[in-house]
């Protein structure tokens, strides 16, 4: 059988090749290997999570009973989700254009990778799979203030959208678009892919970039490589980052009350045009997520 291992899955080639995006996890798929993956990633990820992840990550994993040993269904991980902050993990073929990412946000759901990769490259992927977003990502959303700001933000793509609208030029409509989503991307990198949380038993993870990688989560508390600042809005969403390497800037938080407010923050900004002319660099916006915002203002 030819599994889920990402990049190698005929499923999800077919799938994307028929215009499906949203997908039925096919369980039946996941061979020996696949499950074997998850289990060398998940136990090599236990000692990291117990030394360096936030209270609220660990308690996720255990309320989500996520096995260590086999790739979890994405169904039952739902039933001990749902009933704690009623968001709910969505299985996807591929990529999410923004706005369709953004928007499952608002609506309490999370795009998740089904596929899983290969057990001799475990460290790095430049793409996400079922480990980032399950083991990662998933277990913060069993906290209430998390989801809660999560979907707030995931409501900013519809201020975007309203913005974009007001806009008659349509040169300069992409022109603001491109440095609105460029912002909010920063936002979401600095925070919930790497974001650092301050706390009584010292700084912990929260995002869930470094919650998935057993290298990284080590680097970002330890290193003095690594320059550590509390979050500010002006300079996370014109700060470039780059995918490939550990991150040598990241922001704290000290409370999720606090990233609530951020986002609520980021909102007004882009409301007032403070978001128009962030500065220049990655991430790129590529044309499926431009044109995601441009339809959804239609």
């Amino acid at each position: 059988m030819p599994g889920l291992t990402t990049a190698e899955a005929p499923f999800i080639e077919r799938a994307r090749r028929e215009g499906e995006l949203y997908i039925e996890q096919p369980y039946h798929l996941y061979t020996p290997e696949n499950h074997a993956a998850w289990q060398s990633l998940y136990h090599r990820m236990l000692p990291r999570w117990e030394r360096y992840a936030n209270r609220h990550f660990r308690a996720g994993l255990d309320a989500l009973c996520l096995s260590r040993d086999r790739v979890p269904r994405l169904e039952d991980v739902n039933r001990f989700l749902r009933p704690r902050t009623a968001f709910t993990a969505k299985g996807v073929s591929g990529y999410v254009p923004a706005f369709e990412f953004f928007d499952c946000l608002r609506n309490r759901q999370f795009p998740t990778t089904v596929t899983i990769r290969r057990g001799d490259h475990l460290d790095y992927l430049p793409e996400p799979d079922i480990f980032h977003d399950v083991a990662g990502h998933v277990p913060m959303h069993t906290e209430k203030n998390f989801a809660e700001a999560l979907v707030r933000f995931g409501a900013c793509a519809h201020t975007a959208v309203e913005v974009a609208a007001g806009i008659r030029d349509p040169e300069e409509r992409v022109h603001r678009l491109t440095s609105i989503i460029r912002a909010m991307a920063r936002f979401f990198w600095f925070t919930i892919e790497f974001g650092l949380m301050t706390s009584a038993d010292g700084l912990k993870a929260y995002g869930s970039g470094l919650l998935s990688s057993y290298g990284e989560i080590e680097h970002a508390i330890e290193s003095p490589d690594v320059q550590r600042y509390p979050m500010q809005l002006e300079w996370a969403i014109n700060q470039s980052f780059e995918i490939d390497h550990y991150q040598p800037l990241l922001f704290t938080v000290d409370s999720f009350d606090r990233l609530f407010d951020l986002v609520g923050c980021l909102e007004t900004w882009m409301k007032n045009g403070r978001l128009n002319h962030v500065a220049p660099g990655e991430p790129a916006v590529n044309e499926s997520d431009m044109r995601s915002f441009l339809d959804a203002a239609k």
